[in-house]
C-alpha cells in the first residue's frame, strides 16, 4: 500500500463499461492491490515482473478498477432488472436541457413521475392479493379448488381475509425499499464533506462538493414513497370493505388520501439542508405512515358483513386507470416544459426531449411489469382460461377480470415496440448509403494508394467505419417511442369511462362480432407478447444470479444507468460513482502530492476522469493531466446530458487543465469520438487550446500485409489504444506539460 515515490509520475489507467480484470487493464499477467478494496481498488503491475503493457519508459502504471462495483455481487446485479423502471426514472432528470432557470420544474415534474411508478407497482401487488385472491378467487369454489393454500382463506370473513392479504403489498415495498439500501451500504460510498443543500438557486454542476452524494436525498426521499405506497395499500383495502354509511371507514380513507397528497407535496419542496430539518419533516410522516397503516389494518379485521359481489374489488379498476392517466398527463407536460430553442450550433440529441423519452420508458416498463403480473397471475387462477369480455365465463370459475386499464397499457406498449422497431428499420436503412459515402470518403483519404490484394481490405474497413456511425442515427426512433407511449396512455382515458379496446371497437364497427373477435386475439397477443418480454428479464435476471459472464453483460448496461446520483426514485440501484469519483479524487490527490498524475480514461472511465478532475482542488490540479481515448463524451454526453457534460463544461475542464488534455479517437470507433469536433459546434476553432486536444488515429494502420507478418494489420475499433506508439507519445508529452 502507499502513494510511490517522491516525483513519480504515474499514468492511472480508468476503465470503461466491463472493463474486465486488473490484469486486463495493465496488460500484465501479475499485478498487486496498492489501495482500494476488491469492490473497487487500485493496482500495480508486481514489482521485479515487468513493467505493464504499453507504458512509457520511466512513467510508473497504475489502474483503478471499479467494473466490481455493479458485477461483483450476484444478488445485486440481478436485483437491477427489477428495478429498472426506477432507474429509468433516475436517468431521465439527467438528460434535462442546459436552461438552469427551470431545473427545479423539471425536478419537481420528475418526482411526481417517479412517485407515480412507487403507486404503480404496489397497486399492481394490490391488484394480484387483494383484488384477484381476496376478492375474485377464493369466494369461487372452482377457483380455489384443489388448492389447499388458498382454501383456508374462505374461512376468514371478507374484512380480515383483506386485511392478511395487505400485508403482501406493505412486504413487497419494504423489499424494493431493502434493495437499495443493501445495495448502497454495499458500495461503501464516500460521504461528503459536510451537508450541502438542494438550493435551486445553485447551480447544478459537476464541480459542486457533495454533487456525488447518493445518500442524503435518496434518504429524505426514501420515506415519502413508503408513506404514497403505505397510502395506496390503505385506500385499496379501505375501498373495498367500507360501507356507503361507515363513518369510520370513510374517515380513514380520507387520511389514507390525504398522505399520500402529503408524500406528493413533500415531492415537490427542495431536500431540507441538515439532518436535523430532515428528522424533524420525516418523524412525523413516518409516524403518521405507520398509525394510518396500522388503523386500516384494525378496521378491515374487525369489518363485518362486508359482502364481496362478482367482479372487481371495489375502486381498483378507477384507481388503475386514474394514475396512469396521471402519469400521461405528467409526460405530456413533461415535454412540453422540456421544448426549448436550441443554442447555435449545439448538438444535443432528440432535440433536447431526452428527459422525457426516458420518462416514457420508465413509465411503459412499468406499465409492462404491473400488466404481466396482474394477467400472468389470473390466468394460473382460471386455470387458462381466457378472461374477457367475448368469452363467457365457465360455470364455477371466477371472472377474473384485470382492469381494462392493463389491457390498454399493454396494447400501447405493444404499440410502441413494433413502431419504434419499424422506425428503427427506417432510420438504419435509409442512412446506409449516406454513411457508405461518408465511409468511402475516408478510406480514400486515409489510403490513397490502391495496391493490388488490398480491395477487400478496403470493403471491410469501409463497412467498418459505416457501422460505427449507427450510433448517430437513433434520435427518430426514440422520438417516435416517446409519442407511442403517451398516446398510448392517453387511451387510459377510456377506462375512465369503462370502455376496453374490444368495447371500443364494437361500438365503431359495422359488424361488431368479426371485428370483436379479431381485436380480442389482437389485445390477447400483446399482453402475451410484454408478458413474454418481461419474463425474458427475469430470465436474465435469474442466469445474471447464476453466471458471472451474463453478470457483467448486465452490468456494463448498468454503468450507464447507475452514473448519477439518485435524485429521484430511491428505491432505484445506488450510484456506483458515488463511490468512484470521491475515490478516485481521494487517490489522484495523494499521488499529486508527490508527484505527476496522468489520468488514463478509455470509453466511460473517461467520464469518471473528467468528473474526478472538476472535484479536485486548484493545488491538485496544477499536477494532473488528462488523456482519453474512445471517449463518449462529445459523441453521447454531451447531447445526452447538456446541463452536466455539455460543450461549455467541456471547455472548462480544459481551461482548469491549461490544456494538459490529449484525445485519441478512430473512425472504426462505434462509441469514441473527437471532443471538440470542427465541425457542429466549432468549439474547436473559438476556444484557444481545443484545437490540439484531438488526435486522429488512422485504423488500420496499413490495408497491406507487412512483410514480416502473414496477415494484415487488425481493426482495432474501440479497443485497445495503449498498444498504440500515440498513446506513448501522448503520455510523454502530457507529463512533461505539467508543472
Amino acid at each position: 500500500m502507499g502513494t510511490g515515490a517522491e516525483g513519480e509520475t504515474v499514468e492511472l489507467r480508468v476503465h470503461g463499461v466491463s472493463g474486465g480484470t486488473a490484469e486486463k487493464i495493465l496488460d500484465h499477467p501479475i499485478v498487486d492491490l496498492v489501495a482500494g478494496d476488491r469492490h473497487a481498488g487500485f493496482y500495480r503491475p508486481r514489482p521485479g515482473v515487468g513493467a505493464a503493457g504499453g507504458a512509457t519508459p520511466g512513467i510508473a502504471v497504475e489502474a483503478y478498477r471499479w467494473g466490481a462495483l455493479t458485477a461483483g455481487a450476484a444478488v445485486r446485479t440481478a436485483s437491477m432488472l427489477l428495478l429498472l423502471p426506477f432507474m429509468l426514472s433516475n436517468l431521465a432528470i439527467r438528460l434535462r436541457p442546459a436552461a438552469a432557470g427551470r431545473s427545479h420544474l423539471f425536478r419537481v415534474l420528475c418526482r411526481l413521475l417517479a412517485g407515480t411508478l412507487t403507486a404503480a407497482f404496489v397497486l399492481s401487488v394490490v391488484g394480484v392479493t387483494l383484488d384477484l385472491v381476496g376478492w375474485q378467487c377464493v369466494p369461487f369454489d372452482g377457483c380455489r379448488a384443489n388448492r389447499p393454500y388458498l382454501s383456508w382463506l374462505v374461512d376468514l370473513p371478507t374484512g380480515p381475509r383483506l386485511a392478511l392479504l395487505s400485508l403482501v403489498p406493505l412486504v413487497a415495498l419494504r423489499v424494493v425499499w431493502g434493495i437499495g439500501a443493501r445495495s448502497a451500504r454495499a458500495l461503501e460510498g464516500f460521504r461528503p464533506p459536510e451537508p450541502h443543500p438542494e438550493d435551486t438557486r445553485a447551480p447544478d454542476r459537476l464541480d459542486v462538493p457533495g454533487f456525488w452524494d447518493d445518500e442524503r436525498t435518496p434518504a429524505w426521499l426514501r420515506q415519502i414513497h413508503v408513506a404514497i405506497g403505505a397510502g395506496t395499500v390503505d385506500a385499496s383495502l379501505l375501498a373495498g370493505i367500507s360501507a356507503p354509511d361507515g363513518v369510520a371507514g370513510r374517515v380513514l380513507f380520507a387520511a389514507a388520501a390525504g398522505l399520500i397528497g402529503c408524500g406528493a407535496v413533500l415531492l415537490c419542496l427542495p431536500v431540507p439542508a441538515t439532518p436535523r430539518q430532515v428528522r424533524r419533516v420525516l418523524r412525523p410522516l413516518s409516524a403518521a405512515t405507520v398509525g394510518l397503516s396500522a388503523l386500516s389494518l384494525g378496521y378491515a379485521a374487525l369489518a363485518r358483513g362486508v359482502h364481496s359481489p362478482p367482479g372487481q374489488l371495489p375502486g381498483y379498476e378507477g384507481a388503475v386507470g386514474a394514475l396512469l392517466g396521471a402519469q400521461g398527463v405528467l409526460l405530456m407536460v413533461l415535454a412540453l416544459v422540456t421544448v426549448t430553442p436550441r443554442p447555435a450550433g449545439s448538438r444535443t440529441v432528440l432535440a433536447g426531449l431526452g428527459m422525457p423519452v426516458v420518462a416514457a420508458a420508465s413509465v411503459t416498463v412499468g406499465g409492462a411489469f404491473a400488466a404481466t403480473l396482474v394477467f400472468r397471475v389470473a390466468d394460473f387462477l382460471d386455470r387458462g382460461y381466457l378472461p374477457g369480455p367475448i368469452w363467457p365465463d365457465p360455470p364455477g370459475i371466477a371472472p377474473l377480470d384485470p382492469p381494462v386499464a392493463y389491457w390498454w397499457a399493454a396494447l400501447a406498449g405493444l404499440a410502441a415496440l413494433i413502431i419504434a422497431t419499424g422506425a428503427a428499420s427506417l432510420t438504419l436503412l435509409g442512412g446506409r448509403r449516406r454513411r457508405r459515402r461518408r465511409a468511402a470518403r475516408i478510406v480514400e483519404r486515409d489510403y490513397p494508394d490502391r495496391t493490388p490484394g488490398t480491395a477487400s481490405r478496403r470493403g471491410v474497413v469501409r463497412e467498418a467505419i459505416a457501422h460505427s456511425h449507427v450510433t448517430d442515427e437513433l434520435g427518430p426512433i426514440l422520438v417516435t417511442f416517446f409519442v407511442m407511449s403517451t398516446l398510448g396512455l392517453a387511451t387510459i382515458a377510456f377506462d375512465l369511462i369503462g370502455i376496453g379496446p374490444t368495447q371500443l371497437v364494437a361500438r365503431l364497427s359495422r359488424d361488431p362480432a368479426k371485428t370483436t373477435l379479431l381485436t380480442a386475439y389482437v389485445t390477447d397477443g400483446g399482453v402475451w407478447l410484454i408478458s413474454l418480454l418481461v419474463l425474458g428479464l427475469m430470465i436474465l435476471a435469474f442466469r445474471s444470479y447464476r453466471s458471472a459472464e451474463t453478470r457483467r453483460t448486465v452490468a456494463a448496461l448498468w454503468d450507464l444507468g447507475d452514473f448519477w446520483p439518485r435524485t429521484v426514485h430511491p428505491f432505484a440501484p445506488p450510484c456506483y460513482a458515488a463511490r468512484a469519483v470521491p475515490e478516485l479524487a481521494k487517490r489522484v490527490s495523494a499521488l499529486g502530492s508527490h508527484g505527476k498524475v496522468v489520468i488514463s480514461g478509455h470509453s466511460h472511465g473517461s467520464v469518471l476522469a473528467a468528473a474526478t478532475i472538476l472535484q479536485l482542488p486548484p493545488d491538485i490540479r496544477r499536477r494532473v493531466a488528462l488523456l482519453t481515448h474512445g471517449t463518449p463524451l462529445s459523441r453521447l454526453y454531451t447531447r445526452l446530458y447538456p446541463a452536466y457534460l455539455g460543450g461549455r463544461t467541456l471547455r472548462e475542464l480544459g481551461d482548469r487543465l491549461d490544456w494538459r488534455w490529449r484525445n485519441l479517437w478512430r473512425d472504426t470507433d462505434p462509441v469514441g469520438g473527437p471532443v471538440f469536433p470542427r465541425s457542429g459546434d466549432g468549439a474547436a476553432g473559438d476556444v484557444p487550446g481545443a484545437g490540439s486536444v484531438d488526435v486522429r488515429l488512422r485504423d488500420p494502420v496499413s490495408l497491406a500485409i507487412d512483410p514480416a507478418d502473414t496477415v494484415p494489420p487488425p481493426l482495432e475499433r474501440h479497443w485497445p489504444y495503449h498498444t498504440q506508439s500515440p498513446y506513448q507519445t501522448a503520455v510523454r508529452y502530457l507529463a512533461d506539460r505539467i508543472g
